[in-house]
């Protein structure tokens, strides 16, 4: 595993900057008229407050509409601001101990591509004209637009051919940049409908010039190992595990969470995968639950597995939202955040507290990165598991049941969070109805 010693630390706040700072839905003609992205600047000592020690930044790059039509990968989207602010944000958050990384989209770009534009000018021709999969008609020339790929039946993203070498090479130069100005490393997106070979490629020559990058790939599907393995990656998104903690809770069948983390015990076996229970192509887990009381065993299981954590901004407060397959069906949960978190509603102490507590054992804890898990009590509504690293070991406790629950504390002699508390003298431990623990 090629990931960097600095992960094992990492705890990201995931940000959607074009709806954290309520930019317009298309480009604009106004370059860098707001310079919004320094509306993030104030929210760092929140960050850092929260306990996270990064920001994972969405789409920052020139696109057309939501980011993930990029149009130019050198350029800060006009609708946030310029290549200084993005320099600013970069210094403030380093000089806060806070890592950045990036949203690289290299599976697909916008119709506005120069290169693709270069194409429909230029026709078969063009310099650019192997970078993309396209089909000329008999006529095809200058002017005629060909048939082309796109990502998923989007015809406004152009999928790239990263068999073509130049592909590579640009995505490399793109990467090694940002790199270059501060940016840790690079969320990948989509990186499961691109050939592993391509990332295997790419990553290994910019680990070349910065070996302490850190890549996570996109996969919601399939062999997440081989797929890591394969494509020199550090990580890949945990999707199995956020559908079986907001499946689990909701159905009170902690069963497929218990199967769901033995999988996870094999997957930590060759990396830390980017564990999650909300970003911005999901509904939010406040909305996903059925009954929302239930968020913080979600957070508690988040912020005890192995993996690297990544809370997603507004979930530390409460916010609610639900993702729709419609157009601007992702607004819900990419929501304008307030100007400084002196503007935060009141309501959103008590998860936000939560948060803090979890976050606070895990930086104390820092072993829980590559910690495999053991299940020791199991029912419907119960559920205690071990989660250990050699002498390394805490014990998490959850009770879904409408009864004080007197479950095994394993050993433990103290609870380090939540509202239980130990029966002295019997080796077990009282969780209140719908509660949680976590012993040490």
């Amino acid at each position: 595993m090629n990931e960097p010693d600095w992960v094992q630390h990492a705890i990201w706040w995931q940000v959607y900057p074009l709806g954290f700072v309520g930019a317009e839905k298309t480009a604009t003609l106004d370059p860098a008229a707001d310079h919004r992205l320094l509306d993030l600047v104030p929210w760092l000592d929140y960050a850092v407050g929260l306990g996270a020690s990064g920001i994972a930044l969405g789409p920052i790059f020139e696109s057309e509409t939501h980011g993930y039509d990029t149009t130019d990968y050198f350029r800060i989207d006009s609708r946030l601001g310029s290549l200084e602010d993005f320099d600013t944000l970069v210094t403030e958050a380093h000089r806060r101990g806070l890592r950045i990384l990036l949203d690289g989209v290299f599976n697909h770009t916008g119709r506005s591509f120069a290169p693709f534009q270069d194409v429909l000018k230029s026709g078969p021709q063009a310099d650019a004209a192997s970078w993309f999969s396209l089909e000329w008609p008999d006529d095809g020339g200058p002017g005629v637009e060909p048939a082309y790929q796109d990502f998923e039946g989007h015809h406004h993203l152009v999928a790239l051919n990263h068999e073509e070498p130049a592909v590579a090479d640009f995505v490399v130069e793109v990467m090694e940049y940002w790199l270059g100005r501060g940016a840790d490393g690079w969320r990948l997106d989509a990186a499961y409908a691109v050939p592993s070979s391509f990332w295997s490629k790419v990553t290994a020559r910019v680990r070349s010039s910065h070996p302490n990058a850190y890549f996570v790939g996109e996969y919601i599907h399939g062999d997440y190992a081989e797929e890591v393995r394969a494509g020199g990656l550090d990580s890949a998104t945990q999707y199995e595990l956020w559908k079986a903690v907001w499946s689990s809770l909701n159905d009170a069948n902690f069963f497929e969470l218990a199967a769901t983390f033995e999988r996870h015990n094999a997957l930590l076996s060759s990396y830390a995968p980017l564990t999650f229970i909300g970003n911005h192509d999901v509904t939010r887990i406040a909305s996903k639950l059925s009954d929302a009381a239930l968020v913080p065993h979600a957070v508690v299981v988040l912020l005890t597995v192995g993996g690297t954590p990544s809370i997603y901004y507004g979930d530390e407060q409460g916010y609610r939202g639900v993702k729709e397959d419609r157009a601007g069906g992702d607004d819900d949960v990419r929501p304008l955040f307030p100007p400084s978190p002196d503007h935060l509603s009141p309501l959103g102490g008590p998860i936000f507290a939560v948060h803090q507590e979890l976050i606070g054992v895990r930086r104390r804890n820092s072993w829980l990165h590559r910690a495999t898990s053991e299940a020791l009590q199991l029912s419907n509504e119960v559920f205690v598991y071990r989660l250990a690293v050699g002498a390394d070991a805490l014990v998490v406790a959850l009770n879904l049941s409408h009864d004080t629950q007197r479950l095994s504390a394993a050993g433990a002699t103290a609870v380090v969070a939540g509202a239980a508390r130990l029966d002295v003298g019997t080796d077990a431990v009282l969780v209140p109805p719908r509660g949680w623990a976590v012993l040490g």
